[in-house]
C-alpha cells in the first residue's frame, strides 16, 4: 500500500514542478491501523494527496496540484482487485463506439453462430 502512496506523491511533485524545490509540508497525517490506513499530505506549493485503504488492499484516494500553466489538476483513483482506475478531466477519454458497431454487436448476441455437429 505504501508503494502506491509514495508513487503518487512523487508523481504529483514531478508534475507540479514549478521550480519551487523548497516547498514546505503544511499538513501530514499517516494513520496505519490493523484494518487499513488513512493518509493526507498538503504542501505549500499547492500539492494535496489523500488516500485510504482497507485490510483487503483496496485503496481510494486523490492527488491534486497546479500545472506549470496554473491549471488545477486533480486525479481521483481506486485501486482494488480489478486494477487501478484513475478518473480526471485531464485524462484522455475513449471515443464513443459508433452506432452501427453497437447494432452489429447486438445482432451477433441475438443471433449466435450455429455449431455444426461432427459425427
Amino acid at each position: 500500500m505504501f508503494k502506491f502512496i509514495a508513487l503518487f506523491a512523487l508523481l504529483a511533485f514531478a508534475l507540479a514542478d514549478d521550480g519551487d524545490y523548497h516547498a514546505e509540508v503544511k499538513s501530514w497525517k499517516n494513520d496505519v491501523r490493523h484494518d487499513g490506513f488513512d493518509y493526507n499530505l498538503e504542501t505549500s506549493n499547492h500539492i494535496r494527496e489523500t488516500a485510504s485503504g482497507d485490510e483487503h488492499g483496496n485503496i481510494h484516494g486523490s492527488f491534486e496540484f497546479l500545472s506549470p500553466e496554473g491549471e488545477h489538476i486533480k486525479v481521483s483513483y481506486v485501486a482494488d482487485e480489478h486494477g487501478f482506475h484513475p478518473e480526471s478531466d485531464v485524462l484522455p477519454k475513449p471515443h464513443p463506439i459508433p452506432e452501427h458497431i453497437l447494432k452489429s454487436i447486438e445482432y451477433i448476441k441475438a443471433h449466435p453462430a450455429k455449431q455444426e455437429s461432427h459425427h
